[in-house]
């Protein structure tokens, strides 16, 4: 039931997605980037229920498997726009990454390859409970590392988008093609009667 090539193609591309919304989630923590780490809690999720309908022949739930990828490509597209401030969007000002609850970054602002952090002493601008650095010597800036990891997770819900909507629909058809060959309703089944074997004899009286 179901060509095999499809099936094993979507659950590499799941498998991948997993990997890299792990990796990602790690990263998030630590750098207390709240509503990343909500949105990949969810991502995985999705992507468990789409390797789980993939391999029981369940249509519906790869259905919602490539729903949520739709969402997903949004929202890693929304932070493509925040990490280049593209239009009103702006870093300094806007903290939606942690729910303006902190002046936390991105992990990679100070451990990018290359950087060099240097701590700012008796700073007036730091907050009581946080530290003004400098951070110098990057081989790529924190921004792009950020671009570059949602870019890589919209381009696999895209292939994963086009192999749901295609394992789907040969799932379907397949459940389609069996109610129509072998479904028992359609020819208005009866059970067969059962038979009597025994033969009557006629019952004779002496008169």
């Amino acid at each position: 039931m179901g060509n095999c090539d499809g099936r094993c193609t979507l659950v590499a591309i799941c498998s991948l997605q997993l990997m890299a919304a792990l990796q990602r989630q790690v990263f998030d923590f630590l750098g207390y980037q709240w509503a990343p780490i909500l949105a990949n809690f969810l991502h995985i999720m999705a992507v468990i229920l789409g390797i789980f309908g993939t391999m029981q022949f369940r249509s519906r739930y790869l259905i919602l498997y490539a729903v949520w990828l739709v969402l997903w490509v949004g929202w890693n597209s929304f932070i493509i726009c925040f990490y280049l401030e593209v239009g009103h969007l702006s870093q300094d000002r806007d903290f939606l990454m942690t729910f303006n609850t902190s002046l936390h970054r991105s992990w990679w602002m100070e451990h990018g390859p290359g950087c060099l952090v240097t701590p700012v002493l008796d700073s007036r601008i730091a907050p009581d409970d946080h530290h003004v650095i400098t951070v110098s010597g990057c081989l790529l800036d924190y921004q792009y590392i950020e671009v570059l990891s949602s870019a890589l997770q919209v381009l696999l819900a895209l292939f994963g988008i086009v192999y749901a909507c295609y394992v789907s629909k040969v799932f379907q058809d397949d459940e389609d093609s069996f109610d129509f060959i072998g479904g028992f309703d359609s020819y208005g089944y009866q059970p067969p009667q059962k038979t009597s074997h025994l033969q009557l004899q006629p019952l004779y009286t002496a008169g």
